[in-house]
């Protein structure tokens, strides 16, 4: 226990973005008022095992919003080779919690300035292959993920607040998708459901020029008029 502890202190690059979502699972603990949170999420990646394939790049973005993104290319594998999913995170003592938008769990302790990864219940795995992640600097991936959550444009300006996070986001300028939300919400200026696969990208703010998170829809937008993100 002393030992997970001490090297959970040593990896200040993920403790310093720790805002824990799930309290009943997890233990808060604030970043201190020395400690500034980075202006971008932290990053890691590695080849961890695969069982039919060359080996699985991996790359993880925490988020400090709370989210996650994870990019998963396998190696030497037709195509398609690339997969990406998100989700929330949070932590305990001694592990990082990956929950996806399906509550599927991933577990992570740090390991020096590495994330390595668990088993399924949140133990060591007992192996001589690497499941360790080491950190990068890299920019969000652009694989489209499958996403359900509430449009809403007005003002020459596009939102999205995902289902499954609960977090708002600005939506890249889309005319087609402007002029179907129009079709969907009726005479209701009011949020309208829309499943997209899409990815998250960091755009610069116009006003301020800050770097904020972006949707960006790559394929198949659906607008669900009448619904919102309890519907089936």
């Amino acid at each position: 226990m002393k030992t997970a502890i001490l090297s959970l202190m040593a990896a200040s690059t993920l403790f310093v973005l720790i805002g824990c979502n799930n309290r009943t699972e997890t233990q808060i603990l604030q970043p201190t008022q020395t400690e500034a949170l980075k202006p971008m999420q932290q990053s890691w990646r590695g080849v961890l095992p695969c069982a039919d394939c060359e080996g699985i790049e991996t790359t993880l973005y925490l988020e400090k919003d709370g989210t996650w993104v994870m990019n998963q290319r396998y190696q030497g594998a037709k195509e398609p080779s690339s997969f990406a999913t998100y989700g929330k995170w949070a932590r305990t003592a001694e592990k990082l919690v990956l929950t996806d938008t399906e509550g599927e769990k991933t577990y992570f302790r740090a390991k020096g300035e590495g994330m390595e990864m668990l088993d399924r219940e949140g133990n060591p795995i007992e192996s001589q292959f690497n499941y360790t992640l080491a950190p990068v600097n890299a920019a969000l991936p652009a694989t489209p993920m499958a996403m359900r959550g509430m449009y809403f444009y007005m003002a020459d300006a596009a939102t999205f607040t995902d289902c499954a996070t609960g977090q708002k986001v600005s939506v890249a300028n889309n005319a087609q998708l402007e002029r179907d939300y129009a079709v969907a919400r009726g005479t209701d200026s009011k949020p309208v459901l829309l499943t997209v696969d899409g990815h998250f990208t960091l755009e610069p703010n116009p006003d301020s020029g800050e770097a904020v998170k972006t949707l960006v829809a790559d394929k198949s937008p659906t607008f669900h008029a009448g619904k919102d993100c309890t519907s089936k």
